[in-house]
Formats: C-alpha cells, structure tokens, sequence
C-alpha cells in the first residue's frame, strides 16, 4: 500500500512539472493535472490540497537535484575560471529543464519572506565562503581585476537567472520564438561564463 501511495505522488509530481513548465503556475489547472497523471481530481486534492501545495512540491523536488550541484562546483578545488565555467554549465542546463524554478523563487520570495532561510536550512544549499576566498587569492595574485566575491557572484547570477525570469521580454526584443530562444539559452551555457572570464581577467 505503502509503495502504491509513494508511487501516485511520484506520478502526481511528475504530471504537474509536464504542466507546470508548459503553461506555468497562474496558467495550470488541478483538473488537467489530474488528467496528465491518470486519476480523478477528488485523489489529486487527497495528496495535495492546493494548486500552491502541489507547485511547492515540484520545486523543492527540482531544488534538491540543484543545489548539490551548485554547491558541488563551489566546494569543489578547481581553478577559478573552471569553477565559473562549471557553475554556469550546471545552472544553465538545469534551468532549462526546469524552467518554472527562477520565477518560483521570486515569487516566494516576495510573498514569504522566510522561504530562503528555510532553503538555507538544507545541508546541500550552497556556500560560497570558499569562493570568496578563491576569488580574493586570485585578486592578490595578480590573476584577475579587483573584485570581491560577493560581487562577482552577484554578477554570475544575474546574468544565469535574468534571461529565465525574463523570457517573454527577451523574446518580443529579439523576434524569436520558443525554439529559437532555446537555442540562445543553449549557447549560453559557455557564453555568460566566457564573457564573465574576459572582464575579469588581466
């Protein structure tokens, strides 16, 4: 019984990313994700009581594949430019899949303000104390230009996390359409991470 229930809620979340990344939170419907996940709407309530509920789960579900990696890369002893290059790499090509988690965040941020200390509470949320240290050595060092390392982080996110969150602008600005989009997103896995390098390094 046990394994049946775990089994309906694995389908049930599964359904509901499908959904969710196709027409997003406001645009989703409980009814069609019950439909996607082959029961009836009355057992989709049973496991998840609200449209929020349900969305909450996709995305700590999808942040739990995530932040091991981001924090794998920042942990990790490779050299600064690799690390940039990895961080990039991995948040881009994760994104993509999970399209949804960008604006999610924003939007819990917004409407709760304690959700990021509950996301630091994971053991696996990233710390970048290591990569302050490693971008100060690499300044003193003579590798690259003066920058702190909550700055350059700042900077890696912003340009990670921007095109996601603004996707529909984006796309009006360049005349291009869902698949021409995911190209550029494509690119831009070594794109952001090469412009990046470039500014900083001496």
């Amino acid at each position: 019984m046990k394994a049946k229930h775990e089994n309906t809620e694995s389908e049930i979340l599964e359904a509901a990313k499908t959904v969710f990344q196709q027409k997003g939170m406001a645009g989703s419907r409980m009814q069609e994700i019950a439909d996607k996940a082959g029961i009836n709407k009355a057992m989709l309530h049973y496991y998840f009581r609200s449209k929020q509920m349900l969305f909450e789960a996709v995305f700590k579900n999808a942040f739990k594949l995530l932040a091991p990696q981001l924090k794998k890369v920042l942990d990790e002893d490779a050299d600064l430019f690799d690390k940039i290059r990895g961080f990039t790499n991995s948040y881009i090509s994760f994104v993509i899949k999970h399209p949804y988690l960008p604006n999610f965040i924003i939007q819990e941020l917004n409407k709760t303000p304690d959700f990021i200390e509950r996301l630091r509470a994971d053991k696996d949320f990233p710390n970048i104390e290591k990569f302050k240290l490693q971008v100060e050595d690499n300044v003193n060092r003579g590798v690259i230009k003066p920058i702190s390392g909550e700055q350059l982080f700042i900077n890696i996110m912003s340009l990670n996390i921007l095109p996601f969150i603004a996707a529909p602008l984006f796309k009006g600005f360049l005349d291009a359409n869902d698949k021409e989009y995911r190209v550029l997103m494509d690119q831009r896995k070594t794109e952001v991470a090469e412009f990046i390098i470039n500014s900083i390094r001496l």
